[in-house]
C-alpha cells in the first residue's frame, strides 16, 4: 500500500497539480539549471505527478525561516494560486521549519528533494530489505520534522509510502518511539548485512569474478544488465526504475561463468539518509571484482553525473589511494551512442581510443556489446595465473574444461602431446589440479 492508496487530507496524491522550484544557492550549482529542473521533474514525473510548471529562482542570501526571499515566495504563491496547483516541489534540501513557513505562506503542500526520493523509493522497494532500508531513512528524515501534533506515524506530513504504510506499525509520535524504532530496523539490516557477508565470503571462495554495474539514474545500467544476461529487471525511461541489486550469472569469452550485479542509481545531492541506509547494499559494489561505470555520454550534463558518480563511490571508499587496500578494477561505459549525430559519435570515439579504460556502446541497439565482453574477458584474466603445461593429445575432456574456464593457447602439437599456455585463475588451478590429478610441469607466471 503506498501513499497513493490513502485519503488523508495532508496527503498528495497521484495526478496532483505540482509547481517545480529550483532554488539556486550560491557556490552550490554543480549542473544548469535547465538540467537541475529536467531532473526534478524527471522525479516528480516517477511518481505520478502532473507538472504544470518548472521555475528557476537565484536565491543570493538564503533565508533561515523560508530558504526564498520574501517576494520569490510572493511570487510563487500567486503562480501556484493561478495554476490550481497542488503541490509545490522545491528542489533543495529544506528544514522543518522552512518547510512549514513555505506551506503557510504560499497555501500549497510542500515537499522537498530529500521527501520526493524518498517517496519514489518507498513506491519501488520490492524486496524485504529494500523496505527496511527506506522505513530507516524515511524515519531518519522525519525525526527532525515534528512540527505538529499527531497521533501515530501515519498522521506525518508527507505521507511517505513503505511498508503498507507507516501508521500500520501504530508507532506513537514521538523521538523516543522513532529512535526505538530505528534501532530495531538497524539491528534487522546488520542481519541482511551479516548475511550479505556470508554469501560474499561464499562467493570469494568459488572461482567465480563479480562485476557490479553502477551509475548515475537512467544511465541504462539495466538496459545493459539484460542485454547481457537475458534478464528482465525494469528498464524504462524513469528515475530510479531500479532499486533492488539483481545478480544474474553470465558467460564470457574464456570465462566459464562470471557474476553481474545491477545497482541502484545514484542521484545529485542523494539524500545522506539514503546513502546510510543504503550502505548494505551498496557494499556488493565494494566486494566486486570489476565495477563497471555505466554513462548516459548522450546527456548533455553527463561530466557533472560523472563527478556524482565518483563522489559517492568514494564515500565508499572505492576509489581512495589508502595503503593497503585492494581496488577492484574500474572501467567506464559510454553508453546511448545511438543518441548521437554523425560528429559528436565521432568525436566521442577518438577520445575512447586514447584512454583503454573506456569504451563506447548502446545498450539498446547491441552496438558495442561484443568489445564489452571482449573487455570484460581481458579485466578478468589479468587476475590469472598463466602456465605452461602439456597434455596427451587424447584428453579431449581436460582440453575442453580449461577452454571452458580461460584462455588456452596450443603452442605446440604432436602426435601424441599437446603442448599448451593455459591462463587459469588460481580457484581453477586448484579445481583442474585436483580434477585431473594435474601436477605442473612449469609457470609462465604466478
Amino acid at each position: 500500500m503506498s501513499v497513493f492508496d490513502r485519503s488523508d487530507a495532508d496527503e498528495f496524491a497521484r495526478g496532483d497539480r505540482a509547481l517545480i522550484i529550483y532554488p539556486e544557492l550560491p557556490g552550490k550549482a554543480s549542473v544548469g539549471p535547465a538540467a537541475r529542473l529536467a531532473e526534478a521533474e524527471g522525479l516528480a514525473l516517477a511518481i505520478g505527478l502532473d507538472v504544470v510548471q518548472k521555475t528557476h529562482y537565484r536565491v543570493r542570501n538564503p533565508r533561515a525561516s523560508t530558504l526564498l526571499g520574501g517576494g520569490q515566495v510572493e511570487d510563487i504563491a500567486a503562480t501556484g494560486q493561478a495554476l490550481e496547483v497542488d503541490l509545490l516541489v522545491v528542489d533543495a534540501t529544506l528544514t522543518a521549519i522552512q518547510q512549514r513557513n513555505l506551506e503557510e505562506k504560499t497555501g500549497l503542500k510542500t515537499i522537498d528533494r530529500t521527501g520526493l526520493i524518498l517517496e519514489i523509493f518507498g513506491e519501488r522497494a520490492a524486496t524485504a530489505e529494500g523496505r527496511l532500508q527506506v522505513e530507516l531513512a524515511h524515519l531518519d528524515y522525519q525525526a527532525g520534522r515534528l512540527v505538529r501534533s499527531w497521533t501515530h506515524l501515519e498522521r506525518q506530513r508527507g505521507g511517505f509510502g513503505f511498508l503498507g504504510g507507516p501508521g500500520e506499525t501504530q508507532i506513537e509520535a514521538d523521538r523516543r518511539m522513532i529512535r526505538d524504532r530505528m534501532a530495531r530496523l538497524r539491528r534487522e539490516l546488520e542481519e541482511v548485512k551479516r548475511t550479505r557477508s556470508l554469501h560474499r565470503a561464499r562467493r570469494k571462495r568459488a572461482p567465480w569474478p563479480v562485476i557490479a554495474l553502477v551509475g548515475y539514474t537512467n544511465a541504462g545500467k539495466s538496459t545493459l544488465f539484460n542485454r547481457l544476461t537475458s534478464a528482465t529487471v525494469l528498464a524504462e525511461d524513469m528515475l530510479f526504475a531500479t532499486l533492488d541489486p539483481t545478480m544474474r550469472e553470465i558467460s564470457l569469452p574464456g570465462v566459464e561463468k562470471a557474476i553481474f550485479s545491477d545497482t541502484v542509481g545514484f542521484v545529485s545531492d542523494l539524500p545522506t539518509q539514503l546513502v546510510a541506509a543504503f550502505r548494505a547494499t551498496l557494499e556488493e559494489v565494494i566486494s566486486a571484482d570489476i565495477i563497471v561505470h555505466v554513462r548516459d555520454i548522450a546527456h548533455e550534463e553527463t561530466d557533472a553525473q560523472r563527478n556524482d558518480v565518483l563522489s559517492i563511490l568514494r564515500d565508499l571508499g572505492i576509489g581512495n589511494d589508502v595503503e593497503g587496500s585492494v581496488q577492484p578494477e574500474m572501467v567506464e561505459i559510454w553508453n546511448k551512442i545511438d543518441l548521437l549525430d554523425e560528429d559528436k559519435l565521432s568525436e566521442m570515439r577518438g577520445i575512447a581510443q586514447r584512454n583503454s579504460d573506456i569504451l563506447l556502446l548502446s545498450a539498446v541497439t547491441g552496438e558495442g556489446i561484443e568489445d564489452f565482453k571482449n573487455l570484460l574477458s581481458d579485466l578478468i584474466a589479468k587476475k590469472n595465473v598463466t602456465r605452461a603445461i602439456t597434455l596427451p593429445s587424447s584428453d579431449g575432456a581436460a582440453f575442453a574444461w580449461l577452454h571452458a574456464r580461460g584462455k588456452v593457447d596450443v603452442k605446440r602439437e604432436t602426435k601424441e602431446l599437446l603442448h599448451l599456455d593455459v591462463s587459469l585463475s588460481r580457484q581453477f588451478w586448484g579445481q583442474f589440479e585436483k580434477k585431473f590429478k594435474f601436477e605442473e610441469k612449469g609457470a609462465l607466471g604466478v
